[in-house]
């Protein structure tokens, strides 16, 4: 994946994760490696800042919490989520099956 579209997925699994509560460098790097992300505490922690200069979280001495924006925010990217997926992943799913079963 290109590094532009991993970032992109980071920061919405990190505005996701916030939303459960507070995050650190420390918990967030293994929770996105069990995501399948390949990632180190310097790229974590540039993301948390890019979503801390977004307004989406801020900070409180190592821990970030998610702001009032970073959910709203969250609701918007769900949206848009659910139509990309039914746009592009559901049709693709149907394909597989359909193509199984001929």
């Amino acid at each position: 994946m290109h590094a532009e579209v991993q970032n992109l997925f980071i920061r919405i699994h990190m505005l996701y994760l916030a939303q459960q509560e507070d995050l650190t460098v420390r918990d967030v790097l293994p929770a996105l490696e069990s995501r399948g992300y390949r990632v180190g505490e310097r790229e974590v922690k540039q993301e948390l800042e890019h979503l801390t200069q977004e307004n989406f979280l801020t900070a409180h001495d190592d821990q970030f919490s998610v702001t009032g924006t970073g959910i709203e925010e969250f609701k918007e990217i769900q949206a848009m989520l659910s139509s990309l997926c039914g746009e592009v992943v559901e049709p693709s799913r149907a394909k597989q099956m359909s193509g199984a079963t001929s």
